[in-house]
């Protein structure tokens, strides 16, 4: 077993509890507070299919879990469309790539982690002899929502509801959580931003922890707040660092940098886990859209929100809190939760927080930042299609086009590594508008319209949408969640 420490104070579980229960009751995220002795080293990797990294990986840092091999193949045997190099690498020119993530079960980077999320809760579950049923409870700004409903649909023991800002996500977005099937799924629209969504989810799990065990229910989070999702988004930056050693670009122990489209900064924060326990990551480049708060607070260690909230082509980085940001902070603190408490109590009661220059300094070693307004965005969809024949979603562009900002001022020659989060085909009218082809409002039209121009092959799963039945069709406030949630977990016991 591995023991875990709440990011607010000195509260600690173990790794099964931690993914058992998802928050800390303080409200803190789980982390690894002797996360330096943790060790992956990278020629483990070299010559090694993903399957068997991931589990090694797996082992290392939820080592409480039972035959992580298993687990692996029971998540990912037959759900990815490109075999057991689940993550493929392209280069698209000279030291610049792309880490397509998206060719999971529902076409987006949150499927490594979702389809393995259920196969650990389920041995949680069962390892701690747990009878209580478990209500998962996920916000989501769009793609961890579908990813989520998908991987956990009729899992036994564990109910799932979804709450998803009803104007911030795309169209085939909506479509995949509201048509979603099983007996155990619930999803439900929200009048407001992400921020909106994740800020009553958490004040749902405090204020209904205590009740729901009393109606037999504990409550968890498929969020990459979860260590459980969490860890397995480590696995992708070493399965791109073995692809670029088959490839012959690098040699073991040469740095590769990463770009990385973020909103919540889970994606990034991975990587940064991943540099830890021994990946030669260079630089992590967290890419921001126009809601750029993470770039400015890289700047200036000022985490403000008080700014305008933009609604983008790019929604799932359409979030002004970043709450991974919190064990980040964690862990460059020396493990100074109440540091970490009081940052977040200032976030929530004045807005803003600041962070000393000595922590900075620390992060600024590891990190680096750019953001791409709208134009930007719809520029490089344009660009690399019309260079380079491939088509990318808006927050791949995102991070495109951070890439080539961090290429002007960096020193060195490291390969470059994208990271590319989801299928371009979930984001059909940014696409249309960016090549120039006229919509015809219909996006399944718009799907085969864009695949005649551009040869971009369409995933079966979002074709398959065009018959879907849309089942839910409930929304609600952000002040109306907890009362929902309290009514939902009441069904089950006939309350």
């Amino acid at each position: 077993m591995r023991i875990l420490e709440s990011t607010r104070s000195d509260y600690r579980i173990d790794d099964v509890g931690a993914v058992l229960t998802g928050i800390a009751p303080d409200g803190g995220l789980f982390a690894d507070p002797e996360l330096e002795k943790r060790s992956v080293p990278v020629n483990e990797a070299a010559g090694k299919d993903s399957y068997e990294t991931a589990a090694r990986i797996l082992r290392e840092m939820l080592p409480g879990f039972d035959d992580p091999e298993k687990l692996v193949r029971d998540a990912y045997d037959g759900k990815f469309s490109c075999g057991e190099v689940i993550t493929p690498l392209k280069q698209i020119r000279e030291d610049l790539y792309i880490l397509e993530l998206f060719h999971g079960p529902t076409s987006a980077f949150k499927d490594v982690a979702l389809s393995l999320l259920p196969h650990l809760m389920a041995q949680a579950r069962q390892k701690k002899e747990q009878e209580k049923e478990i209500v998962i409870l996920t916000a989501t700004s769009g793609d961890t929502g579908k990813a989520a409903l998908e991987g956990f649909r009729d899992v036994p023991g564990i109910r799932i509801m979804v709450f998803y800002p009803a104007e911030g996500v795309s169209e085939v977005q909506r479509k995949q959580m509201v048509s979603q099937q099983g007996g155990n799924v619930r999803v439900c629209a929200v009048r407001g931003n992400f921020d909106d969504c994740q800020s009553a989810v958490k004040k749902a799990f405090g204020e209904l922890r205590e009740p729901a065990l009393s109606e037999n229910v504990i409550l968890s989070s498929a969020n990459s707040i979860n260590i459980g999702r969490l860890v397995p988004q480590i696995f992708y930056y070493y399965s791109a660092y073995a692809q670029l050693l088959e490839m012959g670009r690098i040699r073991i122990g040469d740095r590769v940098d990463f770009v990385v489209p973020t909103g919540n900064f889970g994606d990034i924060l991975a990587g940064y886990y991943a540099k830890k326990i021994g990946l030669p990551v260079g630089k992590l480049i967290c890419a921001s859209n126009a809601n750029r708060i993470l770039t400015d607070f890289f700047s200036s260690a000022v985490y403000d929100l008080h700014r305008p909230f933009y609604l983008t082509s790019s929604p799932s980085m359409d979030i002004l809190i970043s709450s991974n940001l919190e064990r980040l902070l964690y862990h460059v603190s020396g493990n100074d939760h109440d540091m970490v408490s009081q940052a977040m109590k200032e976030l929530s009661e004045k807005k803003e927080y600041r962070i000393s220059g000595e922590m900075m300094k620390r992060i600024r070693e590891d990190f680096g930042a750019y953001s791409a307004d709208e134009a930007e965005t719809e520029e490089m969809i344009r660009l690399v299609y019309r260079d380079h024949g491939y088509l990318m979603d808006p927050h791949t562009a995102v991070g495109w086009s951070a890439a080539q900002k961090y290429e002007k001022g960096r020193e060195g020659r490291n390969p470059v590594v994208v990271l590319s989060t989801a299928s371009p085909y979930k984001f059909i009218p940014a696409e249309m508008r960016a090549l120039g082809i006229a919509p015809s409002g219909d996006p399944f039209a718009d799907m085969r319209k864009l695949k005649q121009v551009t040869g971009a092959e369409i995933p079966k799963n979002l074709l398959d949408l065009e018959t879907a039945t849309e089942r839910f069709s409930d929304v609600i406030d952000k002040d109306e969640i907890t009362g929902y949630v309290r009514r939902y977990i009441g069904q089950r016991s006939g309350k």
